[in-house]
């Protein structure tokens, strides 16, 4: 058992500084991404397409942002949902360093993302032709700020802001990512690895579901969870496919915090969870058509 937490443990500590690095840039990216009343790309005819590439971007801080403009009506439904279809949060991080051979499914999972996010927002757009988006206030802007980070001022000494802000994300991330090894070390060391190879292929075609219901949960952990069993070969591509399409970051917590709204942003979690699973579910078909 010793070995199995130091192996978690070892695993975890490979990735920090890598994890460190990507949430500097993400800070930066943050930090500087924000919608003016000059700023219209959101709202014209590329919208879901622009959407679709910034969503694909590894953190959530653009769905909380798509979601306060949707919420003001100053974007459309489509948009909106581009936006959070590409959406990975941690996922995309955690692919690109895990250093196995998972990390291969890093272009294809990026590649069906955007093209369902495209396909979908322009799609939505065109069926919500008639929604009227209302004008940000001149002089008015909104930011991409972080996820989960109650640092939104914008009075942060530079330390703070791209030190200790990356830095504490990173280890919260490392955490997520900890508990997760030592949770799949200890199923394999308990029950083995055939067994749990033989559970695997018996629920092949429940997985889309499961993940896509964990992927609901409005927070980090969640893509943690969908991506650290992808890597360690508890699930398959098209259950993580589904569980990150549905994965939006804080985006709907945002948009919940509306409950005015309540009808509407249901409506709009049960489209983003059937889109999700239908996404998983196909690719799920594709890969065993093919026997990939």
């Amino acid at each position: 058992m010793g070995e199995v937490l130091l192996d978690a443990l070892l695993d975890s500590v490979k990735i920090f500084p890598f994890l460190f690095l990507m949430y500097l840039i993400i800070e930066i990216l943050e930090h500087r991404t924000k919608v003016s009343r000059s700023s219209n790309v959101l709202r014209g005819g590329l919208a879901p397409l622009l959407g679709a590439a910034v969503g694909i971007i590894p953190q959530c801080g653009f769905s909380v942002m798509a979601a306060k403009l949707y919420d003001r009506r100053l974007i459309r439904t489509g948009t909106l949902l581009a936006v959070f279809l590409a959406t990975s949060d941690e996922a995309l991080i955690l692919l690109l360093t895990s250093g196995t051979e998972a990390a291969i499914a890093l272009m294809p999972l990026i590649a069906v993302k955007f093209a369902v996010a495209v396909g979908v927002g322009y799609a939505a757009n065109g069926v919500c032709r008639g929604e009227r988006l209302a004008d940000l206030p001149e002089g008015e802007e909104v930011h991409g700020n972080a996820c989960g980070h109650d640092h939104e001022g914008e009075g942060d000494p530079p330390v703070k802001r791209y030190v200790v802000h990356p830095l504490l994300h990173s280890l919260q991330i490392f955490a997520y990512l900890l508990a997760v090894n030592i949770a799949f070390g200890v199923l394999i060391y308990y029950v083995g690895e055939a067994n749990i190879a033989a559970f695997l292929d018996s629920t092949l075609w429940l997985q889309p579901l499961i993940a896509a219901l964990v992927g609901l949960i409005p927070n980090c952990a969640s893509s943690v969870l969908i991506t650290g069993a992808y890597i360690g070969g508890y699930l398959s591509f098209g259950a993580m496919a589904a569980g990150l399409c549905v994965n939006a970051g804080l985006g709907f917590v945002v948009l919940f915090k509306n409950v005015k709204r309540w009808r509407r942003n249901l409506l709009l979690l049960a489209v983003l969870f059937a889109i999700g699973t239908v996404v998983g579910y196909a690719a799920t078909g594709v890969m065993q058509l093919f026997a990939l």
